[in-house]
């Protein structure tokens, strides 16, 4: 580990699931945390989302574990407790996505924590508010988009009322995740005390998606209805040219006269629905389909072209295929070659290959308790027990 990397030195214990929790754990790690990922027994659902090259590591797992270690620990065993409260004593940031009830049952509270580190930077995320009648409700993606909003947008844009085909919520709400670690970090090196943050999905996306489409709602009274008419426009769609896809921004006076001059349509200039942003904004679905007449008489690499030439952002429509065989490779010392994606975080010294190829399941178990003042005998009785779950290279 590099000691200039940000968080170079910062411990972190990672009792986190699926995909928000370890995306917020692999973004402190990529800035160079210490994450010590517990695992149950059979191992994180993200460990089977899907095929990958190796029966502990889909593909999507390959890259959300790089950086960590696992250690399986069953919690419920007084010795497992004792032994969480060995590893957090040593840790600087606690990180968990169990819902209050489970945290209370699990005794992993910031209150019962503190007893082994009591500067401890504790961060909790479930899917409602903790002083919600929903504080316990199960809450997955799906679940939240509905909630909080995202699928109405679907709807009025003039899609069916669909979900995100991405984990929209789960990764927004790892990003705030890791936000809120480094912000208690900050808090910590300012005061020398802990903190205790608890997030609700339903917030975080609440917030995230009326940032634009609060808009006209958002005074009080209200000023218009909420959602932002550019965004909701059903001509807002990637324009098709005589042999592609392209998507184009005109969001500029001086780019809307470039994608016009290109068309030909220079009488525009003088129409007075599109002198000014708000006239544009107010006219998007005419406006759209103009630029659509516009591309109907271009090849791809033409239309691509002639933006360029007049300052226009356009971009070809890129298949998934295509930009997964633009990633680097890299190779895992078990599962073999695999794509490396990009970190989310950046700055100082972020590496851009991975510290430690992505964990198997318990493979670091002994290493990181003896760490702690387990000995050898300690650590065989453990295992003995199935308390610590014996690493096996080989599945």
């Amino acid at each position: 580990m590099s000691a200039s990397q940000p968080l170079a030195g910062i411990r972190v214990i990672d009792l986190t699931s699926v995909v928000m929790g370890p995306l917020g754990t692999q973004m402190l790690a990529d800035l160079g945390a210490d994450v010590i990922a517990i695992e149950a027994a059979l191992g994180d659902a993200n460990r089977h989302m899907g095929t990958g090259p190796h029966p502990e590591l889909s593909g999507v797992a390959l890259n959300l574990l790089r950086n960590k270690r696992s250690i399986v620990l069953d919690l419920r065993d007084e010795a497992g407790y004792e032994a969480l409260l060995r590893l957090v004593s040593s840790a600087d940031v606690f990180v968990t996505n169990l819902r209050p009830g489970s945290r209370a049952r699990a005794r992993i509270t910031r209150d019962d924590l503190a007893i082994a580190r009591p500067d401890l930077v504790w961060c909790a995320a479930a899917g409602y508010p903790a002083d919600s009648e929903r504080a316990d409700d199960a809450a997955y993606d799906d679940i939240i988009q509905a909630a909080a909003g995202l699928v109405d947008v679907a709807e009025r844009s003039g899609l069916p009322p669909v979900l995100s085909p991405t984990l929209l919520v789960d990764k927004v709400c790892g990003m705030a995740l890791a936000q809120a670690v480094t912000a208690g970090l900050l808090h910590r090196e300012r005061t020398g005390e802990g903190s205790e943050t608890v997030l609700a999905m339903y917030d975080i996306i609440r917030g995230f998606l009326l940032v634009e489409h609060g808009a006209a709602a958002i005074a009080e009274p209200p000023q218009g209805r909420s959602g932002y008419p550019r965004l909701l426009s059903p001509e807002r769609r990637p324009l098709r040219t005589s042999d592609g896809l392209v998507v184009i921004l005109a969001y500029e006076r001086h780019q809307f006269e470039g994608l016009i001059t290109i068309g030909g349509r220079l009488d525009m200039l003088e129409d007075s629905r599109f002198l000014t942003r708000l006239g544009r904004l107010d006219n998007i679905n005419e406006l759209y389909r103009e630029y659509q007449r516009i591309a109907d008489g271009h090849t791809t690499a033409s239309f691509l072209e002639a933006c360029a030439a007049h300052g226009v952002p356009a971009s070809r429509v890129e298949t998934l295929d295509s930009i997964v065989d633009g990633l680097p490779l890299v190779d895992h010392p078990v599962a073999g070659t695999y794509r490396h994606t990009p970190p989310l975080v950046g700055g100082p010294a972020v590496d851009a290959a991975p510290r430690r190829p992505a964990t198997l399941l318990g493979e670091h178990g002994r290493e990181v308790l003896s760490e702690v003042g387990y000995d050898d005998a300690r650590l065989d009785a453990l295992e003995e027990a199935g308390v610590l779950g014996r690493y096996r290279r080989e599945s």
